[in-house]
């Protein structure tokens, strides 16, 4: 049966946006969650929509993103994942998982509500860690056939690491995270790249620090453990049946201290070289892109880019899905 109107409560992000809170079921931290926000444009509602799926220490924030959709004669939704943003539960790690698999019905549930709420044309918009999650999804996931085109932005196929510690130091520590899932590791992503973002800082954007802090959540063994299993399924090859659009940065930052201007022209998180090599690998239908003076988050770069980044995307969708778009009541 489709989600009632009295499922969706209002959302953090305004009247534009509701939330629908999926219980999961529990695992070695307890109970779970996720949560679909869906925008509520005006209008009869097109039979098209797109679920959109955030990266690592992150959650759906982007306005702008949802309103670029709907334009373009998509319905919105987004969906924090698990331990993320919105489902993040008292009693759980943030972001921790021990297989990537566990966030698949977290997916499952958000397709089979869109489809019941009369969406039969689904595109999956993801970015970073969502873009390995969706790509991986997209081979295997129980309803992997729901999804008519993927669109990754920056998607999180290697670690931006020096060779070394790429090849010989992360096999190690994630074989390590069968033994030891819960054990935190060293190191972290750069403050400069959340002082970037947040308008507290130097950034343009407003989000709730909390669920996206400018220092990100630790990371234990077991997720990287996680990670690296779905880097070899990249690295070995994938099957995505679906067309693909991969986007990335031009340039990756090369000097990450103090905070400087390539960190608001160039990808400060991932080795955009890695997602160049790595994205023909998903399947026979993958086009990539790269966009000149894009920051990690494509959508969140200054205004002539992502206006560049949302040409392409629709310019590109335009040619792998059908132009014509029946009209729906809600």
């Amino acid at each position: 049966m489709p989600a009632s109107a009295s499922s969706y409560r209002p959302d953090v992000l305004g009247p534009d946006f509701e939330q629908l809170t999926i219980a999961q079921p529990t695992d070695y931290e307890g109970a779970v969650c996720c949560t679909l926000v869906r925008h509520q444009a005006a209008g009869p509602l097109p039979d098209r929509a797109v679920l959109y799926v955030h990266g690592f220490s992150d959650y759906f924030f982007q306005r702008e993103l949802a309103e670029q959709w709907a334009a373009h004669g998509y319905r919105f939704y987004a969906l924090d994942l698990r331990k993320y943003g919105r489902s993040l539960l008292p009693h759980q790690r943030p972001n921790n998982v021990r297989n990537l698999h566990e966030y698949f019905p977290d997916l499952d549930a958000a397709l089979a509500t869109i489809q019941r709420e009369g969406h039969q044309t689904v595109v999956l918009n993801a970015h970073s860690t969502g873009g390995l999650i969706g790509a991986l999804y997209a081979e295997v996931g129980a309803r992997r056939d729901a999804l008519a085109a993927l669109v990754l932005n920056s998607p999180f196929f290697a670690m931006n690491q020096p060779w070394l510690l790429r090849h010989i130091g992360v096999p190690v520590v994630a074989a390590l995270g069968r033994a030891l899932p819960n054990v935190f590791l060293p190191g972290k992503l750069p403050e400069s790249y959340g002082q970037s973002l947040h308008r507290n800082f130097q950034g343009e954007w407003e989000y709730h620090l909390p669920w996206k802090p400018i220092e990100v959540f630790p990371i234990t063994m077991g997720w990287l453990r996680a990670i690296a299993a779905g880097h070899r399924a990249v690295a070995r090859g994938l099957h995505v049946a679906q067309p693909v659009l991969v986007l990335h940065s031009a340039r990756t930052v090369r000097r990450y201290h103090p905070l400087n201007d390539e960190f608001f022209e160039a990808d400060a998180v991932l080795n955009v070289e890695h997602i160049r090599t790595l994205a023909p690998r998903l399947g026979p239908h993958v086009t990539v892109c790269a966009i000149e003076g894009g920051m990690h988050d494509l959508v969140l770069s200054r205004p002539a880019v992502r206006a560049e980044v949302y040409r392409q995307m629709f310019q590109w969708l335009g040619k792998v899905l059908p132009a014509t778009t029946a009209l729906q009541n809600d």
